[in-house]
């Protein structure tokens, strides 16, 4: 047993010294068209993005719902699931989605649309209708269910190429587009997505989509939200590997689990400190 566990905490070690990093230089776009999607036209920025109606008592659940104050305290930012996004990560999200060409691709704002939803899953012809109306059918019916509208859960959805954000933060919007850009890129969208149900392999969907937010955040955006990125992506990522290395229930022994997402703090704020602000032009 001692064995077993120095495997995995040396697998946790590995896997958050080599995944995570920002990918230099940044690839923008995806080098795969899917031809299913060429007689669709694209979203028009104007109903790209949404946003779901202020209200006060919805918009308060983040501070009720256990799994949100978790994720307040694992990632040490109250913008977790604050239902409350303003329009700087707005606009970061946008202009993701716009230098990588990712037109089809719908953003929810702390939004709930099940009708809408529903319609996208039945006419999203890029996965297959097997995967549409098993896997997908059952993603719709948790939106519709337990919507995130009341218990959060930033995240992207393959079978309607939704991205779905409740946290007020650029990097897990970016992280969320990471997602949408990697699933744009593969011709098998509905296996690529059943296959992140697997044990572990989820570590690779997650460390694609991180290593390109990172990537972005630092070619395109100013040196604060890149050290945003290393500190909440980075622990982020702990999650995932605490969670795979242990147990499908990780906080039932939370020793790898808790030591991924404390070594994840660690590396993402050492990255973060080698980044500076540009000095100021001389007079």
């Amino acid at each position: 047993m001692r064995y077993k566990r120095d495997l995995r905490g040396y697998a946790a070690a590995v896997f958050l010294l080599t995944c995570g990093c920002a990918t230099q230089p940044y690839r923008y776009g995806v080098a795969y068209n899917d031809p299913r999607l060429a007689d669709v036209p694209p979203l028009t920025p104007e109903n790209q993005i949404v946003r779901g109606r202020p209200d006060w008592l919805l918009d308060r659940t983040d501070y009720i719902w256990p799994g949100s104050l978790l994720g307040k305290l694992v990632l040490w930012d109250r913008r977790v699931d604050s239902h409350e996004i303003d329009e700087q990560t707005e606009a970061v999200i946008r202009r993701y989605l716009e230098v990588n060409r990712l037109e089809h691709v719908k953003v929810r704002l702390n939004a709930y649309h099940v009708r809408d939803e529903w319609r996208r899953l039945i006419h999203n012809r890029s996965v297959g209708w097997g995967w549409r109306y098993t896997l997908g059918m059952l993603s719709w019916l948790q939106y519709t269910l337990l919507p995130g509208r009341i218990f959060g859960g930033d995240h992207y959805n393959p079978y309607t190429n939704t991205i779905h954000l409740y946290s007020n933060i650029p990097a897990v919007a970016v992280h969320e587009g990471g997602h949408a850009k990697d699933f744009a890129g593969r011709r098998w969208k509905g296996t690529y997505a059943f296959v992140y149900s697997i044990p572990f392999v989820a570590l690779y969907h997650e460390a694609r989509a991180t290593n390109d937010a990172l990537g972005y955040l630092h070619a395109e955006e100013n040196p604060a939200l890149q050290r945003e990125g290393y500190r909440i992506l980075y622990p982020a990522y702990g999650t995932y590997l605490g969670g795979s290395t242990e147990s499908p229930l990780p906080l039932a022994d939370p020793t790898l689990y808790i030591g991924a997402v404390l070594g994840g703090h660690v590396l993402g704020r050492l990255h973060a400190s080698g980044i500076s602000d540009p000095s100021p032009l001389p007079k």
